[in-house]
């Protein structure tokens, strides 16, 4: 009875949600429906294996529908960080593009200091400031700027949407009880949707030089399946390892990516931009085993 009348309250309040949409306002009409059909039921009869899987999973589904605007902001900054990350890619090179991408660890760890006024051990100020001095030698900061990829900062930029997308996600699973599966589904969804756009206003597809035959769709398919095969593998280890040792793992494909771009691509990489790539991924293996630690510390302590 109460779960059914939770799953009520969650349809009418998404229906009259400020944030409402027209996709969520269906779902909360539909689920009244529903909610009223098989309501009685389950209340009279609590052993209806017919009505009362009903009502959970409505309280459920309505759930994720009061949280459409948090998962379509996630799917915009998926499409942000990726646009950023393409644009860096296409004047930077790969091994110091998949460092700073790194720098999304750095991010959080600040950001939980300015916005929930958390307080870092001196040891989290260590690792922060050793990934603060690889990101200047990366850049390869001077006096005047000469020496600066001005595209190296996009790559920046698209931490950045990692850092905030991250919030967003946890705001999303934690307020709204969101399953992590629809999280998924929406950001690649709306990813997809944007990219699609975005590249017929610009003319991507029609540009001259733009071939679309085999070879053209071949590689299409095949960044799919490999950004699918990521995501399968990605969550795959989440379920079977702790968070953290999946982030430790990912911070081997700045290595990776400098030896394709040195090996297969004839690109420059110079002593000082190398030390600072250890030194990003120093400082952010750094924070991620603190991180672990103190959480060990508050588990031990509850």
């Amino acid at each position: 009875m109460m779960t059914g009348l939770d799953a009520l309250a969650h349809a009418l309040e998404g229906y009259w949600s400020r944030n409402h949409q027209p996709i969520t306002d269906l779902c909360a009409v539909e689920a009244v429906r529903l909610i009223l059909a098989n309501l009685e039921r389950a209340w009279k009869c609590g052993g209806d294996l017919e009505a009362r899987p009903v009502m959970g999973k409505l309280s459920t589904v309505l759930r994720q529908g009061k949280a459409a605007w948090l998962l379509f902001a996630s799917g915009v900054l998926g499409y942000l960080l990726d646009a950023y990350a393409n644009l860096g890619y296409s004047r930077g090179s790969l091994g110091v593009g998949t460092a700073l991408l790194k720098t999304h660890v750095l991010m959080a760890n600040l950001a939980t200091v300015i916005i929930y006024k958390k307080r870092l051990h001196p040891s989290d100020w260590l690792g922060t400031a050793v990934m603060l001095a690889g990101v200047l030698l990366v850049l390869d900061l001077r006096l005047g700027g000469e020496r600066l990829n001005w595209y190296d900062l996009f790559f920046l930029a698209s931490a950045s949407c990692v850092t905030v997308n991250a919030f967003v996600i946890k705001s999303a699973q934690e307020k709204r009880r969101v399953v992590t599966d629809i999280i998924g589904y929406y950001n690649n969804f709306v990813v997809l949707l944007l990219f699609f756009i975005s590249s017929l206003l610009t003319g991507a597809l029609s540009a001259p030089g733009v071939s679309h035959g085999w070879g053209f769709w071949g590689l299409v398919a095949l960044g799919g399946l490999a950004q699918t095969m990521i995501y399968f593998f990605y969550y795959r280890c989440l379920r079977r390892f702790e968070v953290f040792i999946a982030k430790l793992y990912l911070l081997l494909m700045p290595i990776l990516s400098a030896v394709i771009g040195l090996v297969f691509m004839d690109e420059a990489m110079s002593a000082k931009k190398a030390a600072g790539i250890a030194l990003i991924l120093a400082g952010a293996a750094f924070i991620l085993l603190r991180e672990r630690l103190n959480r060990g510390r508050e588990r031990a302590a509850a």
